[in-house]
């Protein structure tokens, strides 16, 4: 079962990534002037920039002992880029527990930015396993990153006939051969919609061809605070009809993250919406390890 649901979602990226690939192209509708309510502060602009070196330079790793606690082992062995899904960690995988076990990755993040991962392997008592970290593509993309100068990631370890968590490790740093010459720096231009609590979100545009789902709002977020925490959107309308949204950003203590907050075709269909004119909008944030809420904005209303 697990496979198969392995399978469905390489399709659901594979089509993602289709439509991610095309977009760097495509116009961004920024919105309007008067469109951020009165009482939230404009955001000075950061021209992201990478040094020359880092941007043209092959990172590479060293092989690497990332885990060896409670009969496991994982061995970062390589750095692969140019994947067909995205970049890669090639890993070896050593299972002494006594138990068979499930490996997956959470918490990952490339040079600062939150991205998304892909994998999930198998690996039965007293048994080894090659598999790979794959930093997805679009993310990669999305936050203009074109070399991996330094990785922060978790491993999820959990038992395969019942899932019963078996390791959680500690959050781990794999620096490049480039992360000392890299320029570590994040663009937060864009009209700041959210600025309280330790956390910062600034609107960059609307972009109707990065998701196959329908048009989306491109989100920078900053975690200034000591806690993980998770970012939604809700009270949701467009040109005054309730709308759901596809969104839900999770940001590690420190971290920066660019999303998107995704409104449905169909949704916008039923409701007769031809071209997203006005936005109103509020944003909720909570811990994500107990889930109590942090935050909550007032409601932002935005003009296109």
């Amino acid at each position: 079962m697990k496979k198969i649901i392995v399978f469905v979602l390489l399709f659901a990226m594979m089509l993602s990534l289709a439509a991610c690939g095309g977009s760097s192209d495509k116009e961004i509708k920024q919105p309007s002037n008067n469109s951020i309510e009165d009482n939230v502060d404009s955001s000075e602009s950061k021209q992201s920039e990478q040094s020359e070196s880092s941007v043209t330079a092959k990172a590479t790793i060293n092989e690497t002992v990332l885990v060896d606690e409670e009969g496991v082992k994982i061995t970062a062995k390589s750095l692969e880029t140019g994947g067909l899904f995205g970049d890669e960690i090639k890993l070896l995988i050593e299972n002494d527990s006594g138990k068979d076990l499930t490996f997956q990755c959470r918490n990952a993040s490339v040079n600062g930015y939150m991205v998304e991962t892909m994998m999930s392997v198998d690996v039965a008592n007293g048994k080894k396993a090659n598999d790979s970290l794959t930093f997805m593509k679009a993310d990669l993309n999305i936050c203009e990153i074109s070399t991996i100068a330094d990785m922060e990631f978790s491993f999820h370890i959990f038992t395969s006939d019942d899932w019963e968590t078996y390791l959680d490790t500690a959050q781990i740093q794999l620096k490049t051969s480039v992360a000392d010459t890299y320029q570590y720096t994040f663009d937060d231009s864009g009209d700041l919609i959210y600025d309280d609590n330790g956390v910062k979100v600034v609107l960059k545009g609307m972009d109707s061809n990065i998701s196959i789902m329908g048009p989306s709002l491109i989100v920078y977020i900053e975690n200034n605070t000591d806690k993980n925490i998770t970012v939604q959107s809700q009270d949701v309308s467009v040109n005054g009809f309730m709308i759901n949204t596809i969104f839900s950003a999770d940001v590690v203590a420190g971290k920066h993250a660019i999303d998107t907050i995704t409104f449905m075709n169909s949704e916008l269909e039923e409701n007769d919406i031809a071209s997203i004119e006005t936005v109103e909008i509020s944003l909720i944030g909570y811990d994500f390890a107990s889930y109590n809420t942090l935050f909550e904005s007032d409601k932002i209303n935005l003009s296109f």
